[in-house]
């Protein structure tokens, strides 16, 4: 497997009620729209990533996501949101297609799914158990090049209010990142936007929700317009990886973003 292809969906925030609405946008339609978008024309990936937010305080929408990325054919990879319920994503996504956690290796990749949920708070924090399993999970790799996937954004976000909610401990996630050469990219959702950045030559992506997303660089609260979005990557086999934002745009097609590469 010469180039590892996955499609990341982040923060469909489904509710029980398919009518349900989060900012104004009905989610679950939201959501079959963004996947309906990717199956026909960036499909199929090796696997689908989803990093949390599956639900919006509402174990009723797991349902709905297990009937729409049960079938897909290809593992989905998941890891719990600040809204989620981690047990009840855990009982409802058990057994396969859907990994919730651990590590999945793919060619010349490893993925690495880690939960930063903390409960009652809208941060994030790495439990101790976690930055443990991320240790051995990065020494263990061998030769494989790792992508690290999280919820919570481990860097500012240059924005006053988003940043109040980040990773609490990113220090010490970064002290384990640092130790290990073989990581690339680190990849999150949380922030309902895209960003595209690089710290000591690890590119770090966050990728904007299948439905409502957050004006960028805005010192409080504030709505973006933009359309939902999905992100595509293609890991390749010498550690170096292309990626895009694909955005749905107001009458169900699309619109790309630049496709970047490093």
């Amino acid at each position: 497997m010469s180039v590892v292809r996955l499609t990341q969906f982040t923060d469909p925030h489904l509710y029980g009620s398919e009518t349900g609405s989060l900012r104004g946008v009905a989610t679950l339609p939201a959501l079959v729209a963004a996947l309906a978008r990717a199956q026909s024309h960036d499909w199929p990936p090796d696997a689908v990533l989803v990093t949390g937010d599956i639900v919006q305080d509402d174990p009723g929408g797991y349902p709905h996501f297990r009937r729409l990325f049960a079938p897909l054919g290809v593992p989905v990879l998941c890891i719990p949101g600040n809204h989620d319920e981690p047990q009840a994503l855990r009982r409802e996504l058990a057994g396969a297609p859907f990994v919730v956690g651990g590590h999945v290796d793919f060619g010349r990749w490893r993925v690495v799914l880690l939960d930063s949920y903390l409960p009652g708070s809208a941060s994030g924090e790495l439990s101790a158990a976690s930055l443990a399993g991320l240790e051995a999970a990065l020494a263990g790799a061998g030769k494989l090049h790792c992508l690290v996937c999280l919820h919570h954004h481990p860097v500012p976000m240059s924005s006053r209010w988003l940043d109040r909610v980040g990773l609490g401990n990113a220090a010490e996630f970064f002290e384990i990142i640092d130790r290990h050469p073989n990581v690339r990219a680190i990849a999150w959702g949380h922030v309902h936007q895209a960003f595209d950045g690089l710290r000591k030559g690890v590119r770090l992506l966050a990728t904007p929700s299948t439905c409502a997303q957050f004006l960028p660089k805005s010192e409080d609260f504030a709505l973006d317009p933009r359309p939902p979005a999905y992100r595509t990557l293609e890991l390749r086999a010498d550690g170096t990886l292309l990626t895009e934002v694909v955005w749905l745009d107001q009458l169900g097609g699309s619109s790309r973003s630049a496709c970047s590469a490093a």
